[in-house]
Order: C-alpha cells, then structure tokens, then sequence
C-alpha cells in the first residue's frame, strides 16, 4: 500500500477544519490521512476523530513550538484561525504568524491558509465611511487574516490562500437568524441593502480544500475565494419561510443601526456588511461557485444547506 500523505488540520474539531477532516476520513483511498491538531485531545470531538482513524496530536496556536512539532513530518496543512473565540485581531496576526513560521520549520510541500481580504487597501484608516476599530482596523476579522498573507509569502511557504465566504452555519451558532417580532411573523434582519451576499456551508470549506489537496502542490501560490451560492435577503429569508413553514419576511438595516445592536462583534460584522454592500461586484467576483465546484462539485447551495439544517436554527 502507498503511504499515505499526512494532512495537518487546525480547527479539526470544528467546522473548516472538521469538513477537510471528514472528507479525508470518507475517502480511505484518497491517498491522505489526518493528523487532527487541538488544545484538547481528549474532548468529545477529538476522540471522535481518533475513532474514526485521525491521528489526534496536541497543539496550540498562541504556541509556535507545539505547532511545529505537531507539523513535522507532515506533507501539508490547513491553517484556520478563529477571531470569534477571542474577538482581537493582534492574537489572530500572531496566531497566523505561528502557523507560517511552524510551516516553514517544518518544510511542509502545501499549506491552504483560510483567508479574507485586508479591507484597509480598498478603505484605508482615513476613510470614514467605516469606523476604524480597536485602533487600526476597518473589518478586523478579515484584516488581520489578510495582512497575515504575507507571513507565508515572505517565507516561502508554499500555500493555497483560500478565501471563504459567509458562513451559512451563523444562522444556527451566531444568532443571525430570524427573530420573532412582537406580531410573531418572524423576520430576518442584516444591513445587505439589495445586494447578494455570497455565503457557503462551513464544513463545505473544508471539503474544497480537500479538492485543492488532492490536485496538488500546482495549486500553491495562487490566491483564489469560493462560495456555495449568492443570494439576497429576501431569496434568504423566502427560502427560510420554505424551510421552517412559516413566513420570514426580509427587513434591511442601516448598517450603523446593526453595529449599534451591541453584541459581540456587532461593529466588526457591521463593517463587513458595509464593505460588502460598498464594493458589492468585487466581492460576488472574488467569490466562485463554480470554483468551489471545480474542487468539491457537491457544495451546497443555500436552498440545500437549508434542506439539511433548517430545522437547527433557533427561532
């Protein structure tokens, strides 16, 4: 039997880095094998992973140490970093900065970094349009991954920079899904105007990146981002109506109005919709169904990933 080429997955037990996990496990000849890198190898999804066959190592990624001694030997790596556990976008250039550096200790042949544009080269600081947040940033959790890019450039680190979409997952887990109106007609509000927003399936990340794996090393160096559908609010919340059988009526917000509702991350994720909203035809480019396909043909489109998930969003 040929060796296997070894897959170094950060956030293996959660949705990126659980759906390249789980791709590689379903296809036990594919020619891969997991190594499922976590804080915590013995919480319940760790150990479901070894279950399955994953080779389960310790790793943290405030520790460059621990991540290069858990990419050794590895052919490649999926390197996802998670700016909502912390909400600071420095720990998140720190962390991407550990990940590029363990990769190149490492001599990894391909590393997919998930990533997201930095905001700042299309809004710079002195541009008001979108307030500046925690000192330098306009959508932090996409400018720290981008100005992290570099990193794995300027140490040659051969890497696929992934660029992913709008998790249709934050519907169940992030609470931006419809909520009941005193009238109780349910309704879905985000600040998108009448633009489409592109969006993907969580896990179906994972699952492309397993299609860049499998490509190959040719894949490296290239910069590209990836959708499982584009559609507007009132296509979301139509085909929620669909899904829950109920009316979900569409309700535009302003987008300061969304930064004021004040839960965590409020600002950030009201700057990213004003983003959005402001350069609409770049990010629908940037962002490929059918590149996704072209590596993963099944990737869901938001009617399907509703048909699997709706019941699990909170109303």
């Amino acid at each position: 039997m040929a060796v296997q080429k070894v897959i170094a997955v950060t956030g293996a037990t959660g949705t990126q880095g659980g759906g390249l996990a789980a791709a590689i496990l379903d296809d036990p000849r594919g020619g891969f094998a997991v190594r499922a890198l976590t804080r915590n190898p013995d919480s319940e999804k760790a150990r479901a992973l070894a279950a399955r066959g994953a080779e389960v190592v310790h790793a943290d990624m405030d520790d460059e140490a621990s991540l290069a001694a858990a990419f050794a030997g590895a052919h490649g790596a999926f390197c996802v970093t998670n700016f909502w556990e912390h909400f600071s976008a420095e720990r998140e250039l720190q962390q991407a900065r550990n990940l590029a550096q363990a990769g190149a200790r490492a001599g990894l042949a391909h590393v997919i970094w998930s990533t997201l544009e930095d905001t700042r080269e299309q809004i710079p600081l002195s541009d008001t349009r979108l307030p500046t947040l925690q000192g330098k940033y306009k959508v932090p959790h996409f400018d720290a991954k981008g100005e992290a890019d570099r990193f794995f450039r300027e140490l040659n680190v051969p890497t696929t920079f992934l660029r992913i979409a709008f998790y249709w997952d934050n519907f169940i887990h992030f609470g931006a899904g419809p909520r009941r109106g005193e009238d109780g007609i349910l309704s879905l509000v985000l600040p998108l105007s009448d633009m489409k927003l592109p969006g993907i399936a969580a896990a179906d990340i994972g699952r492309v990146a397993y299609g860049v794996f499998k490509e190959g090393t040719s894949q490296a160096g290239r910069t590209f981002g990836i959708a499982g559908d584009q559609v507007t609010g009132a296509e979301m919340a139509a085909a929620m109506g669909r899904a829950l059988g109920e009316e979900v009526r569409w309700a535009d917000i302003a987008p300061d109005a969304y930064r004021a509702l004040g839960f965590p991350g409020a600002d950030d994720m009201g700057n990213m919709f004003q983003h959005h909203q402001l350069f609409r035809d770049y990010m629908l480019e940037a962002r490929s169904v059918e590149e996704a396909r072209r590596f993963y043909p099944q990737v869901l489109s938001f009617e399907q990933w509703l048909e699997r998930n709706g019941g699990r969003i909170p109303v």
